[in-house]
């Protein structure tokens, strides 16, 4: 069966190659063939699943190598695999929420013309990811993790002739490429410390090595995974990826993309538990980012960036969770699993409620729509019940463990962190809240359709014509039957995780997991985080669902304001990135003209001078040359005559 997870990447990896290469011939059926594919890779995966449950609990690894990638002497790099609990809970996720994307987008995607190449890029883009996630080693690793850079570029600026949807993409690919080089640098670091990228060697001799040497891998492991993940200050490209089909966000914020700094720093749980310093910088990270999104998530009135701010809050949940060590890796896992469910259906929703609404994405223009569009409003409700974590339901399991994991810290230390997620617990119910209310409850504030010369390419198949009311309509089967799927995820996943801790013994062997022991019990820790939840949706509702809803948002305080432009992250990395880059670049430029330029042509205009100078006593005069040697011998003789007198 070892043999199989080659094909897991394969699969999509041809559809990938078939669909991009093989020319217009493939327009009619590569949607087609890009979901077969996709969904044969979640079937090999389903399979290796039933073979890993017959194995014994500590035995369960399979490894596979292929062929040695660079075999040179003192420099070994294979192309192996390793799929252990760790990688086969990602390869279900991807491959199954994954298939579940590519269906929906038959449908949303029906009256695109270059749907071939859309469904090409989605299956590179799930080839890239599984990659990254059964790799055995960092270096190859590395291969799926510029993969995915490399497709989430294509995907987001799909619609390139939109100078927004261009912008979106460079702007993805340049800030992730800090991160990349965060990654690159630790792997050389490791390659020198470990002289070897395997994971096995590496994660097993940590106690070998010097803490500041695993803290400086640890922090640049940290540098990647933020920005991957859009965590702060690497996050201000998520909300702009929203130019990208829905599809597209969908995929990057459930399965792909953004989960994978949650797998790397899970995964060098070992770097990390060595090195006290770097899992503070982690929970750090994710502390401030988890109110950091939820705080954007409030202000935005675009439905798909008021998700984007969801999603960057609720990996910073998983990432605090991961930097807790042994008592959150699991936690972490288990919260990006759920929220794979109930993300992926809020924004497939969110794309079903702009198909039926002339791709209009300002939720102060919708209204009453659950009375048209009544399977959306279902599975979108669902879903909004799962991420604010109502009892029973997926989010409430995964997220519930994560706050009781932060307050088993312990210390001060565990009481602030316990405070931040409740605190990000009770944000989470308004803004989605908010997101309900605009959307689906209240009177409709439906506006004409707008100029198609301004919005053709936001989202396909703009019919009407300008000045033509919107009229809200359910979407074609291939769209509501994934989010159908999606919504029994989002209620059932988590307690069936939860159900005899299922979820933590599976992944117990390859997260070393301890129990915390949290200074209040957990029915305490519960009833809080209901009651926070519960605080949060009551806000909401008298905001918004007892007041009438303007069509122009107001002018606001100056948080609302600031939250609205992503909380100035955008100017930050002008002034600390961009600025400071300026005139980096400029004083290095300055070094090297008075510096190293002053030095080599000071040396050259030396030796110049003094060979200018020199070349005159070659003058080709013989009896120049005899009056010198003359002149030579009267002073050596007479020197000589001195020094005898002396």
């Amino acid at each position: 069966m070892e043999n199989l997870i080659a094909l897991l990447v394969a699969a999509p990896l041809l559809g990938a190659a078939v669909l991009l290469c093989g020319g217009r011939r493939l327009d009619r059926t590569g949607h087609w063939l890009g979901t077969l594919l996709a969904a044969a890779s979640f079937v090999i995966g389903a399979v290796l699943f039933s073979t890993m449950l017959g194995y014994e609990t500590e035995a369960r690894t399979m490894r596979q190598h292929l062929f040695s990638w660079i075999p040179v002497e003192g420099f070994q790099a294979d192309v192996a695999f390793q799929l252990d609990q760790l990688s086969m809970t990602f390869v279900l996720l991807i491959t199954g929420v994954g298939s579940l994307i590519h269906i929906y987008s038959i449908g949303y995607m029906a009256r695109d013309e270059r749907r071939r190449r859309f469904f090409g890029y989605l299956n590179l883009f799930l080839a890239a990811m599984l990659l990254l996630v059964v790799a055995d080693n960092y270096l190859l690793l590395y291969v799926g993790w510029e993969g995915v850079g490399l497709a989430s570029y294509l995907l987001i600026g799909f619609w390139q002739h939109k100078p927004s949807a261009a912008t979106a993409a460079k702007k993805a690919f340049l800030v992730n490429r800090v991160g990349d080089m965060g990654l690159s640098i630790a792997i050389m670091l490791m390659f020198t410390t470990f002289g070897t990228f395997a994971f096995g060697p590496v994660l097993s001799s940590t106690g070998e090595t010097s803490e500041g040497m695993l803290t400086a891998i640890g922090l640049l492991l940290l540098l990647a995974a933020c920005g991957k993940s859009a965590q702060v200050p690497l996050q201000s490209w998520l909300g702009d990826a929203m130019e990208g089909p829905t599809p597209v966000s969908a995929l990057i914020h459930a399965a792909t993309m953004v989960t994978a700094g949650v797998y790397l720093i899970t995964r060098s749980g070992a770097i990390f538990n060595a090195s006290p310093d770097a899992q503070l910088a982690v929970v750090v990270v994710g502390a401030v980012t988890l109110l950091f999104g939820a705080i954007v998530g409030c202000a935005k009135d675009d439905i798909k960036k008021a998700l984007a701010g969801s999603t960057m809050s609720q990996i910073g949940y998983m990432i605090l969770a991961a930097g807790l060590g042994p008592i959150g890796y699991v936690f972490a896992i288990m919260h990006l699993v759920t929220h794979g469910f109930f993300k992926a259906g809020l924004f497939l929703g969110a794309g079903s409620v702009m198909h039926g609404m002339n791709d209009e994405v300002d939720m102060r223009k919708y209204g009453g729509l659950r009375k048209y569009m009544p399977i959306t409003f279902v599975t979108f409700g669902l879903g909004y019940l799962a991420i604010i974590g109502f009892p029973g339901l997926s989010g409430f399991w995964s997220k519930d463990k994560i706050i009781e994991a932060a307050f088993a810290k312990g210390g001060t230390e565990g009481w602030i962190l316990g405070a931040v997620t409740l605190l990000g617990a009770a944000i989470t119910a308004y803004y989605m809240t908010r997101v309900m209310i605009l959307t689906f409850f209240g009177e409709k504030r439906w506006q004409p359709a707008p100029d198609p010369e301004t919005t053709a390419g936001v989202e396909p198949g703009i019919e009407a014509k300008p000045g033509d009311m919107p009229h809200p309509h359910e979407s074609p089967r291939s769209m509501t039957i994934p989010m159908i799927v999606l919504a029994f995820g989002s209620v059932f996943a988590g307690g069936l995780f939860s159900l005899n801790e299922a979820f933590v013994n599976w992944l117990k062997p390859v997260t070393d997991f301890d129990h915390g022991h949290p200074p209040i019990g957990a029915a305490a820790i519960t009833s809080a985080t209901v009651a926070v939840m519960v605080i949060g949706v009551g806000l909401a509702y008298l905001q918004y669902g007892r007041r009438p809803v303007p069509v122009v948002a107001p002018r606001g305080s100056l948080l609302t304001r600031a939250a609205r432009r992503d909380l100035l992250q955008d100017d930050f990395n002008h002034i600390v990135l961009v600025r400071g880059g300026e005139h980096l670049t400029r004083s290095l430029v300055y070094v090297d003209h008075s510096l190293v330029d002053g030095v080599v042509n000071g040396t050259a205009a030396t030796v110049g001078g003094a060979s200018g100078r020199l070349r005159k006593l070659q003058n080709g005069y013989a009896r120049s040359y005899a009056v010198t040697m003359f002149g030579g011998t009267a002073i050596i003789i007479a020197a000589t005559l001195l020094m005898r007198a002396v």
